[in-house]
Order: C-alpha cells, then sequence, then structure tokens
C-alpha cells in the first residue's frame, strides 16, 4: 500500500509539469526588482493582453487530402508585464474552424489584470480554458505568450525549466504536400539537408508521389493520409506498399471518428508504426487512444499551448506510446514554443515557419536537418518586424 501511494505521488508530481517547476522556481529564486515578484507592499503590476491578426504568406500552394491554400490566418499576441513582454500566436487553418474573428473574440474576454503574478500558471490557463469551449488556437495564444514571460523573469529558456536536455533534440522533417509529380521532384530538391521528410497522401495519387520522391531521395519519409484513406484492407495492403519504400510512420489513417477498433484493427496489421492526429486533440484523448495507436501527434495548437502538450507527452510516455511533435504552418513564435519539448518525442515535424515567406519573428533554428535550440529566455522568439 505505502509503495503504491508512493507511485501515484511520483506519478502525479511528473504530470503536474514544467508550470508547477516554474512557480516553484520563482518561488526560490532571487527577487531583484523588476525581474522578479513585487516586494510584499508594493504597488501590484498588472499583465495586459494585446493581439493583432496576421497573414502567413506560403512560399507554394499547400494542398493535402482535403483541401488547398496559400496563406493561414493566424492571430499574434503579446503579454506585457513589468517591462518585459511575452510573445504567442494562434495559427489557424481554415479546416479547423478557428478564424481571426472567433479568435479576438475569444482573446477580448481573457482578464490578466486580476492575477497576482504571471508565475499562475496553472490558476490562469485553466481559466483561460474555462472561458468558452473550443478555441485551442486562441488559448494557444495565451498560454505561448504566458510561458514566454514566465521563462523571461526566470532567465530561462523553457527546456532548462522542464529539465529536458537540449542536445536530444530530433531531426525535423520537411513537408512536401500534394502535388504534380514534376512539383514533387522539385520541392524535394530543394530540401536538402534534411535527414527525413513527411510527404502529404490520401489521394488518388499516392503511389505517384512516393515514386517521385524516391526518384530523387532515398531518405526515410513520414507520411500523413490527413483522414483520406477509407477501406481498412486497403489501407494495410497501402502500408506494407510504403514499409517497401522506407515510410516509416504513418500518421491518421482514417477519418478522426472513424471507430478506434478499426484503428486498432489496422494498427495490428500495420508494419510501421500508426500515429493519431486530427483524432487526438487534447490530453483527454491521449489514454482513449492507448491500445488503438502506437502513439499520437501533439501540436500546441490542437491542445490549446505547452502547459497541455507537456502534460500529453509525460502521460503518453508513461503509457508506452509513441510521439510526434507537430505543427500548422506558423511564425517561429509558434514553432520556437515547440520546440522546447523536442527532446522528449520520437518524431519531429517543425518546419511550418520554413513553409511561410513572411515570418516576422527569428526563433528556433534547424541546423543539418536537426532542431537547434538556443540559450534565449523563454521561448527564445524575437520579433523583427
Amino acid at each position: 500500500m505505502h509503495h503504491d501511494r508512493r507511485d501515484f505521488l511520483r506519478n502525479a508530481a511528473a504530470i503536474a509539469g514544467g508550470s508547477l517547476l516554474a512557480r516553484d522556481a520563482a518561488a526560490q529564486a532571487p527577487r531583484p526588482g523588476a525581474a522578479g515578484r513585487p516586494p510584499q507592499g508594493a504597488s501590484r503590476k498588472k499583465m495586459t493582453l494585446s493581439w493583432r491578426p496576421f497573414t502567413a504568406q506560403l512560399r507554394d500552394v499547400f494542398t493535402v487530402a482535403v483541401f488547398s491554400r496559400s496563406t493561414t490566418p493566424i492571430v499574434l499576441t503579446e503579454i506585457a508585464y513589468d517591462g518585459l513582454v511575452g510573445y504567442g500566436e494562434a495559427s489557424m487553418p481554415p479546416y479547423l474552424g478557428e478564424t481571426q474573428e472567433g479568435c479576438i473574440a475569444f482573446l477580448s474576454k481573457v482578464d490578466l489584470s486580476k492575477y497576482r503574478d504571471p508565475f499562475e500558471l496553472e490558476t490562469i490557463l485553466a481559466d483561460v480554458d474555462a472561458i468558452a469551449p473550443g478555441n485551442p488556437a486562441a488559448k494557444a495564444a495565451v498560454d505561448i505568450a504566458l510561458h514566454d514571460l514566465v521563462g523571461k523573469l526566470l532567465g530561462q529558456p523553457w527546456y532548462n525549466i522542464w529539465g529536458f536536455p537540449a542536445s536530444r533534440t530530433p531531426y525535423t522533417t520537411f513537408t512536401i504536400g500534394i502535388d504534380t509529380a514534376e512539383v514533387v521532384k522539385r520541392k524535394t530538391r530543394q530540401a536538402t539537408g534534411f535527414k527525413i521528410l513527411k510527404v502529404k497522401l490520401g489521394r488518388e495519387n499516392d503511389h505517384e508521389m512516393i515514386e517521385a520522391i524516391r526518384s530523387v531521395t532515398d531518405v526515410p519519409l513520414t507520411a500523413d493520409a490527413n483522414q483520406g484513406w477509407k477501406d481498412k484492407q486497403k489501407v494495410v495492403d497501402e502500408l506494407h506498399w510504403l514499409k517497401e519504400r522506407n515510410v516509416v510512420v504513418v500518421e491518421q489513417p482514417l477519418a478522426k471518428d472513424a471507430p478506434l477498433d478499426d484503428v486498432a484493427w489496422i494498427t495490428e496489421r500495420s508494419p510501421i508504426p500508426i500515429l493519431a492526429d486530427e483524432s487526438c486533440q487534447r490530453l483527454a484523448d491521449v489514454r482513449r487512444h492507448l491500445g488503438a495507436v502506437s502513439g499520437i501527434n501533439i501540436k500546441l495548437m490542437k491542445s490549446t499551448g505547452m502547459r497541455e502538450a507537456h502534460k500529453m507527452v509525460i502521460l503518453a510516455r508513461s503509457l508506452g506510446m509513441k510521439v510526434m511533435l507537430g505543427c500548422m504552418t506558423e511564425t517561429s513564435c509558434g514553432i520556437s514554443a515547440a520546440s522546447h519539448l523536442s527532446p522528449m518525442v520520437d518524431w519531429a515535424d517543425l518546419d511550418g515557419a520554413l513553409l511561410i515567406s513572411n515570418d516576422p519573428f527569428r526563433g528556433t533554428t534547424i541546423v543539418d536537418g536537426r532542431v537547434t535550440l538556443g540559450p534565449a529566455r523563454g521561448i527564445g522568439a524575437s520579433l523583427i518586424v
């Protein structure tokens, strides 16, 4: 019984995650005026949240199984406090249902002035989550900016606060969208330096896509069907064909609302790991997928931000599930925020900022195909325009 209780307390502490670590670290840190909490009796400083719409311009038309687009609507956020600013963003590909107007309407309901200081991450972000259902990207815009601010106040990057080794970051994929064979070959040739590529599938030209890439490179591939496949047996046949062409993992073969028994049937017969993406949004979805898939794809814009994504990584790992860390087409703000989780995952798909031509931030870099974390405080993103 005592051992069970110790195990429970240890696991509970692990799942509570970085937000509590941040508060503990803050409580023990020196308080030299502007760098820490206000001394007792001093005038209380307040956080202020601001935002602006932004449109990310894609370098090429981006096509997946269910849509094509050349831009992505984004809302950029800032939280100011005690002379510092934390940056965040909401990236909202139209197929997910969020809009700039809806995001701004949600953000207008967020009142950060009522909190003692930014270190109350768990309380603040739980309250933000409770404002209205849905709105995960809008919530992520607050979450990321708040984490950035807290990291700056602590004087540390978030991978240090969470205790993750920067030396263990994975290679990231570079994404090849659905297109003609000639365009696919061109994009593949342009992806020099990447040790692994991601290919979007789910239409009638899947084999043409793979063969076009294979005519240019033999690097490993990940494949994302984006809910585009239907028949279970045909899916299994396709997975065996992909395995022979060095595809190492496949995301979301069936619709997000497909019975998990059908997904499990495919996973049991698949020669390569199967990951849930669109069907696994938030923390509560992780355990629901246990036994049906090999692992999950975590994205800040689905999970409401860094707080919940961190919990999802810890829970998935404790359940023996594989983890991919993904993204939308985002600026280097969102990508930098996600990158702090990358030392804990099996695969990274953090190329979103590389796919846009008007990135307003500098942040996490990709060096020889690997996610490379820097020493900058917070999420490590700086505004350049």
